[in-house]
């Protein structure tokens, strides 16, 4: 079970960014970042440490080794979670549940920005898709659900040769699965 403090960190929208980015590009230094995110560098630098408390990210030695420049990376490769760990605890529950409202509305906003993008867009060539599903399950067997799409994900990310000169965008995937009546 995540720690409280790591889902709220994460899901604060300029936070996220910084995530993503962090987990597509690696180590980047606070400038690239802000330049990268469209943001100040004091802010940049303020929301890095928000994330370095819970471990989320951590700094790391400019490959360069000028010592004058700030560089980090993610500490960790995901996370998954569910509102119901935190029933034991109201005030966690009801900060879960912000989190994950904050996190559904990034994921529906990135789908309705790919869906207006136009014909003269940089990924007009890109075939997105989306694919769904009714079944029966327990919820064991969603628990199980959930493993496997992130082992799938998890092989398939790391399968990918990013050295091959290859012509890629960052991508971006999101699954749901609920119980849910017809």
């Amino acid at each position: 079970m995540e720690d409280i403090t790591v889902i709220t960190a994460i899901h604060h929208p300029l936070r996220r960014r910084i995530v993503d980015y962090l987990h597509l590009y690696g180590a980047t230094q606070v400038g690239a970042l802000a330049r990268a995110l469209d943001s100040q560098v004091g802010s940049i630098s303020h929301h890095l440490r928000m994330l370095e408390r819970p471990g989320v990210v951590e700094r790391v030695e400019d490959p360069s080794g000028d010592r004058r420049t700030s560089w980090w990376r993610l500490a960790r490769r995901g996370m998954t979670w569910s509102t119901d760990d935190f029933a034991d605890s109201p005030a966690d529950a009801l900060l879960a549940r912000e989190a994950q409202r904050q996190g559904i509305r990034m994921q529906i906003e990135r789908l309705q920005r790919w869906h207006r993008r136009g014909s003269g867009s940089p990924y007009a060539d890109y075939d997105a898709f989306n694919t769904e599903t009714a079944g029966w399950a327990s919820p064991e067997e969603l628990r199980d659900l959930s493993a496997r799409l992130l082992t799938t994900l998890r092989e398939w990310s790391d399968s990918i040769d990013t050295e091959d000169g290859q012509e890629r965008a960052p991508i971006f995937f999101f699954a749901h699965a609920f119980p849910s009546e017809p």
